[in-house]
């Protein structure tokens, strides 16, 4: 087999590969001979048909299937022993690839488009300066935490006196237009109402002060406007049942709940933290500190990440691509959707290939590589971050084991879990590779920021 490589521009490669007879006539031959053993040909005992037959009847396909088998294996390794840096497939060439005919014998010439990724260094040092967010655990964010486990841990109380958020259950009665109980009209035992929710002021204001066992007369179209689901659901009705509804509905009251967030004591640190860790409301501040400083961490090593990112891109500055060989590849890649979706997306794809080629760049230069154990952790910290989000922060380390070993039972999940490994073990290098200019900020700082504000 003969192989040439053209890159006289570095990023558009010529790949050419000529196949001759010798490079596949042994194997074609050893397969037919496996075929005529096992061909069931009628008028001759099994493994006796004639060998000419046999090549008449399979002899293109094996052949073909056996110069396809050499392309993909030598052009693949020579790719990789000549450390071409590859971007996608290879495709054939629209001008210089010449029909072939597989019913001849050899020599059978291809010839192959290949992107080329361009050639730069993507280096850090001490000597680059890179931001780094340092988030502030505040007496104002520990507050919103432990506000956040009063509530999942309250519940609600039965009260005599409507107040704002309350929840009110009661019968539902459709009226006439004298404002009397509508013969054989709409009726819903316990319907329950947050009135707090109601859209129109007017309607809202009717519950205002409102006692146990009182009739509240409203209407419910006035109330929810432009929401039929909303009335669908409160009459128990369908909601074209409800579109051309105007009557009033009597209301009365039968009970009232009142949500009572849980009272910052004992039972409410047993809960959050487990039986006996915390003592005392300071020691529960401490705790919950100090739960928020690995995740505020993850949000403050997320942004370096990005600050790093966009201060390489800038640093390597313009990079030349195939741009009409890279079309091609993602149109190839996307027939389904057409030459239109490769326009309008390609540009942005070429801006995460840059990153890309910069980030291996960097990879390698730190030697990091991801371990069984670096996705058996990635796994475990995305259980205790999902735990976390239902205020659960001191789940036991086996259900966290085995929440982990389930999500790396999934093959769909493993690559998310391999590329956040390797964000995570770049930041840990970079951050001690890089100059930081470190500062503090507060969560709803770093939140705006974030947000583009």
């Amino acid at each position: 087999m003969n192989i040439q490589f053209e890159n006289p521009d570095k990023v558009n490669g010529l790949m050419t590969l000529t196949i001759e007879t010798s490079d596949y006539e042994q194997k074609v031959e050893k397969t037919l001979k496996d075929y005529r053993k096992r061909a069931q040909v009628p008028g001759f005992r099994p493994g006796q048909a004639p060998m000419s037959m046999i090549k008449r009847q399979y002899g293109t396909s094996v052949k073909v299937e056996e110069v396809n088998r050499l392309l993909g294996e030598k052009l693949y390794e020579y790719v990789r022993e000549n450390k071409i840096q590859m971007l996608g497939e290879p495709l054939p060439n629209e001008e210089r690839q010449k029909p072939l005919d597989f019913e001849g014998d050899g020599p059978f010439e291809f010839v192959f488009d290949i992107a080329v990724a361009p050639e730069f260094k993507a280096e850090l040092s001490g000597n680059d300066k890179i931001d780094y967010y340092n988030i502030e655990v505040d007496d104002k964010l520990i507050d919103q935490q432990v506000q956040m486990y009063q509530s999942r841990g309250g519940q609600y109380e039965k009260a005599e006196t409507y107040q704002s958020r309350d929840m009110l259950k009661g019968d539902l009665r459709e009226l006439d237009e004298q404002g009397n109980t509508k013969e054989g009209g709409i009726t819903v035992e316990a319907a329950v109402m947050m009135p707090e929710y109601i859209k129109v002021e007017d309607q809202k204001k009717l519950f205002d002060g409102a006692k146990l066992g009182d009739i509240i007369t409203f209407n419910p179209k006035k109330a929810y406007p432009d929401n039929d689901s909303e009335v669908a659901a409160l009459l128990k009705l369908k909601k074209d049942e409800v579109a051309d509804m105007t009557a009033d509905f009597s209301y009365q009251i039968t009970e009232i709940s009142r949500f009572a967030p849980a009272a910052v004591d004992q039972k409410l640190f047993d809960q959050v933290f487990g039986e006996g860790t915390v003592k005392d409301e300071k020691e529960f501040r401490q705790k919950i500190a100090e739960s928020l400083k690995p995740q505020l961490l993850v949000d403050s090593d997320y942004k370096f990440l990005q600050d790093v990112r966009a201060y390489m891109e800038k640093k390597v500055g313009k990079l030349e691509f195939p741009d009409a060989l890279l079309k091609r590849i993602m149109l190839n890649n996307n027939k389904d959707k057409g030459a239109d979706f490769v326009e309008k997306n390609y540009e942005q794809s070429i801006v995460e290939l840059k990153w890309h080629l910069i980030k291996e760049q960097l990879v390698a230069a730190q030697g990091i590589k991801v371990e069984d154990a670096d996705l058996k952790n990635i796994a475990k910290e995305a259980a205790r971050a999902q735990f976390a989000q239902y205020g659960m922060s001191n789940v036991p380390d086996e259900y966290l084991e085995n929440y982990a070993n389930d999500m790396l039972k999934k093959r769909e999940n493993i690559d998310g879990l391999v590329d956040r490994a390797v964000d995570v073990k770049l930041t840990d290098a970079l951050k001690k590779v890089v100059k930081l200019n470190e500062k503090s900020i507060t969560l709803d700082e770093f939140n705006k920021m974030m947000q583009g504000k």
